[in-house]
């Protein structure tokens, strides 16, 4: 069984060929394509991340963000939110590289196995990059008044934080 498992990815690469050639397309090409795609899209995300992750330090260095968790951390305790998760929490609906960027300062700063580390892990998991997202979505549409896409991805993105704290917490994950 331990065989078929280290197979399994070889295998499936060549049953995606082997499809693929019986569809008549051209594996190469179809290959070259995605990778110039991703080279784009690598392209396109660089200069974000080279603005926002200065940003967030910048944050992170003048005290704003602690300031803001200290405000927040008598509602955090009563809803059971690590309040190291702030950051990641509000980086989350604008960047996922950048999210998961606090996320890898947080396992580093309480350990990945900690409860806040857990938290962070399942709340990187169950939350969207919802700007981005929407950006993407309504740009390729065309859409250019979202009404109320905007607030309710953002509900959306605060329940995932809820219940993510939530199920870390009753489940002990």
């Amino acid at each position: 069984m331990k065989m078929l498992f280290q197979l399994l990815p070889a295998l499936l690469a060549a049953g995606i060929g082997g499809y693929a050639l019986l569809r008549g397309t051209d594996v190469f090409s179809a290959l070259t394509d995605g990778a110039r795609k991703g080279l784009q899209t690598a392209g396109r995300i660089a200069p974000v991340l080279v603005c926002l992750l200065p940003a967030v330090g910048a944050l992170r260095a003048s005290g704003a963000i602690d300031a803001f968790t200290a405000l927040l951390r008598p509602a955090l305790s009563f809803l059971g939110i690590p309040p190291e998760t702030v950051p990641l929490m509000l980086l989350r609906p604008m960047s996922g590289s950048g999210a998961l960027a606090v996320a890898g300062d947080i396992f580093t700063a309480c350990g990945a196995d900690s409860p806040a580390g857990r938290t962070a892990a399942v709340m990187l998991g169950s939350t969207e990059t919802t700007f981005y997202v929407l950006s993407v979505y309504f740009g390729a549409a065309g859409v250019r008044k979202t009404r109320h896409a905007v607030p309710a991805a953002l509900c959306a993105d605060l329940a995932g934080f809820l219940a993510a704290a939530f199920c870390v917490g009753v489940l002990h994950l």
